[in-house]
């Protein structure tokens, strides 16, 4: 039984720790019932309040989840272990490059940490105006995007944070994106994400690289249900089908997501995937076509235009 919370004692309720960690209400209490923790104390009403330092802790075993880690495998973990394990997964992604680049790089994440969400917008679209779209998507934000992760993991920065930079790249992106002109003798691509696949950045850099190769690109933003990716592919004339996946998107259920997809689209629509899910891997060669990084688009879309050279 849930002891009751000491007066003195910080606590918060279930909607302000599902609001500070981004963690359900439901997960929480299935949490409670099947691996014991959290452990909330209780009000004089018998709400649920839970205590700064398991709070503490679920914030952690967020990051870690967003990882693509298990919750049967961390939950039981002392705080200590957990910050551990979230230290080890974060080094397991950090990017190498030359100190000055990487340096120049820390720089633009503490304009972040100093909350100078203009300066930042500015310095990022100036780039991508000097190095042109496809660098700057490739040299630039690729590896901002693993730095930023890192960050988070290690707790250095707030998800807010993260959202902050997040939402000002795709600012930047997008103005970018509606500068450029198509090509009659290109794909027309739709960008999408399956559902449960929250992620989005890395399909409109994906875009952004599409764009720059003259493809007419459809975005549908992130968690379209299958059926729809259907229909819009038949209404839109679509030629390929672009999927995006996030680390976290390790199941099996990936793979038949895509052959459930790969049975709604006609034979001569294409799929293309790429992200870092680690079931892209183990693919069905005939089912959809594997984008390992953002270079291997312009490689694929080279040969989708040498293959269709009659339509021009």
């Amino acid at each position: 039984m849930n002891e009751r919370a000491p007066l003195n004692q910080p606590c918060f309720s279930i909607a302000a720790v599902e609001r500070d960690t981004g963690l359900a209400k439901d997960t929480l209490r299935v949490w409670e019932k099947r691996y014991g923790f959290p452990e909330p104390l209780r009000d004089e009403f018998g709400e649920r309040l839970y205590p700064v330092e398991q709070v503490e802790k679920l914030r952690v075993i967020k990051r870690l989840l967003d990882g693509g880690h298990r919750p049967g495998k961390v939950i039981g973990l002392a705080i200590e272990e957990l910050v551990q394990l979230a230290e080890i997964s974060s080094a397991g992604t950090r990017i190498t490059m030359p100190a000055d680049s990487l340096d120049e790089l820390q720089g633009y994440l503490e304009i972040i940490k100093r909350h100078e969400v203009d300066e930042f917008r500015q310095r990022m679209s100036r780039l991508a105006l000097s190095m042109g779209l496809r660098r700057f998507v490739v040299d630039v934000v690729a590896p901002l995007n693993t730095m930023v992760g890192d960050a988070w993991a290690r707790g250095y920065f707030e998800i807010y944070e993260e959202h902050i930079y997040t939402e000002t790249i795709q600012v930047v992106l997008r103005n970018a994106i509606s500068t450029i002109s198509t090509s009659r003798n290109a794909p027309r691509v739709l960008l999408t994400t399956l559902p449960n696949e929250l992620h989005g950045l890395g399909l409109l850099m994906a875009e952004c690289v599409f764009a720059m190769e003259g493809a007419q690109c459809i975005s549908l933003g992130t968690q379209t249900p299958i059926y729809d990716i259907a229909l819009a592919s038949k209404s839109q004339n679509i030629d390929i089908v672009a999927l995006s996946f996030s680390a976290i998107q390790n199941s099996v259920s990936v793979l038949d997501a895509i052959q459930e997809l790969r049975s709604k689209l006609p034979d001569e629509v294409q799929i293309w995937c790429g992200g870092a899910s680690a079931a892209l891997r183990r693919r069905q060669a005939d089912q959809f076509r594997l984008l390992t990084s953002l270079d291997d688009i312009s490689m694929a879309i080279a040969e989708w235009k040498q293959t269709h050279a009659h339509r021009i």
